[in-house]
């Protein structure tokens, strides 16, 4: 099969489609033939070498595309299903990948869109429940335009939380329409707040690194009530949670998203495409930062 592969740390000129072997599936896994890719920004840390150092090393952790082979221990599938899901070997940008969680794909949802939700959703529901969001909370999103963030406002908005969401004032009209509360980014955000909800709120989470946690603290009154997925460094110095995968990953988000979004109640935006070839210039592309909505790879 042809697959996305780097075999030296560096720019998008290291990357290369290669010829690797068909993965096969194992126990509680199934492969499909990948339709559509998403791209994420761990996929040029990965190549940067800001990860992990084993080379060589392939990219992408999530998929969509149609079942072709059904591992051991697996129900509730067939050969045939149109599916997206969740790689657990980072190699989802080639003709074929494994999957060990995966939904069907609503008919709301095409290839390109269904690849840019898996990652997102994850991680969104993840925080979220560690952070023990519920209805009735209220609940700040820093960084609520970017895919994780999009997709956190409208799980929590689902959920029957309160949304008030940072973010440029041009995509402001596009987080009301989620159904968060907008406020802009930089600096002041406490006092931005404060004028929708005087004496803070419950919760926060932060998708964007922005350097902005102490404040974050601030207004949720307690480090532990705020939780970052892009600050490692400024969640050590102030005692915020860093949210990894490694501590049991939200899956459940798959199928949930895929209900939600057959019911009209769940969006995802997908900036621009390109075919699995192109590789290289996605990666330019998004480390650029021109473009908003999520980049995919789209395989023949």
């Amino acid at each position: 099969m042809r697959a996305a592969q780097f075999s030296r740390f560096g720019g998008p000129e290291v990357l290369e489609i290669v010829d690797l072997p068909d993965p096969r599936p194992g126990a509680g896994e199934i492969r499909i033939k990948v339709r559509a890719a998403g791209i994420n920004a761990s996929d040029w840390k990965k190549r940067q070498g800001l990860m992990d150092q084993e080379l060589p090393q392939t990219l992408g952790y999530e998929a969509a595309g149609i079942v072709d082979e059904i591992g051991d221990d697996v129900s509730g599938v067939e050969v045939g299903d149109r599916v997206f899901g969740a790689s657990p070997y980072g190699a989802a940008q080639a003709e074929l990948a494994l999957l060990s969680s995966w939904a069907p794909i609503p008919k709301a949802l095409d290839w390109a869109r269904s690849a840019a939700i898996p990652a997102a959703a994850e991680t969104a529901a993840r925080s979220l429940d560690q952070l023990g969001v519920t209805a009735g909370s209220t609940v700040l999103i820093n960084g609520a335009s970017g895919s994780v963030g999009s997709a956190a406002v409208q799980l929590a908005v689902e959920r029957g939380a309160r949304v008030i969401g940072t973010g440029r004032p041009g995509a402001h009209d596009a987080l009301r329409a989620l159904g968060a509360e907008p406020v802009a980014y930089g600096d002041g955000i406490p006092e931005r707040v404060r004028l929708i909800t005087p004496t803070g709120v419950d919760f926060a989470l932060d998708v964007a690194g922005s350097g902005v946690l102490p404040e974050l603290v601030d207004l949720t009154r307690a480090p532990e009530h705020v939780i970052t997925v892009a600050d490692f460094h400024g969640a050590r110095q102030t005692g915020v949670r860093f949210s990894r995968g490694d501590t049991g990953r939200a899956t459940y988000a798959l199928t949930q998203v895929a209900r939600m979004a057959e019911m009209g109640r769940f969006s995802v935006q997908v900036g621009r495409t390109f075919p699995l070839a192109d590789v290289a210039h996605a990666h330019r592309v998004g480390e650029a930062g021109t473009v908003r909505g999520k980049l995919v790879l789209l395989v023949d």
